[in-house]
């Protein structure tokens, strides 16, 4: 039996091709990011005013993009969404389907897991300035994303759905960018060393 080493970190790579390449690393990878966005989402914390939670999901979304690259991150998300979609009980609060007014976020989060992992493998992920604007990048995705859904979703004017389902989360997400600019900027060090 042998035991798998990881290998050192070369340019154009994110923490995930650290381990020992294979199909079924990459089938358990996109699995568990999914896995841990769903999880993520079932912290969720309602907001007066909004039919949009606070969550944990957006976080998981931005990691798992960042950690596994941008082709890993969007077929992770999509995994989360079609599941989702078919009825798992994953979204925030344990909600499913594509008719929730907050399912545009997730639609952004499956692009903006793509955008950061894209950044990732050019090193944004390496030092805490580049990640906090790969997070603000992402973030802004979502949003770009979920508010006109939410709109949409439930006859709200423009600015009714930026006051509902975007200026009640900006602290939040600060928190959460600053999170991550501490954790993966920290574990390529620790890999490095």
């Amino acid at each position: 039996m042998s035991t798998a080493a990881v290998t050192t970190s070369r340019p154009g790579e994110v923490l995930a091709d650290l381990l020992p390449s294979s199909r079924v690393r990459d089938a358990a990878l996109v699995i568990g990011g999914a896995a841990l966005t769903g999880l993520a989402a079932q912290i969720s914390v309602p907001v007066p005013g909004s039919p949009v939670p606070v969550t944990g999901q957006t976080f998981a979304a931005l990691l798992v993009g960042t950690a596994l690259g941008a082709r890993r991150g969007f077929l992770s998300l999509a995994v989360y969404a079609l599941v989702g979609m078919a009825g798992v009980p994953w979204f925030a609060g344990g909600s499913s389907g594509a008719g929730a007014p907050s399912f545009g976020y997730i639609l952004g989060m499956l692009l903006a897991s793509t955008v950061v992992g894209a950044l990732a493998r050019r090193g944004a992920d390496r030092s805490v300035l580049r990640m906090a604007g790969t997070m603000l990048l992402g973030e802004a995705i979502i949003y770009a994303v979920g508010v006109p859904y939410l709109a949409l979703a439930t006859g709200m004017s423009a600015s009714a759905a930026v006051a509902a389902g975007l200026t009640p989360f900006l602290i939040g997400d600060a928190l959460k960018a600053a999170l991550a600019m501490g954790v993966l900027p920290t574990a390529w060090k620790l890999v490095k060393r």
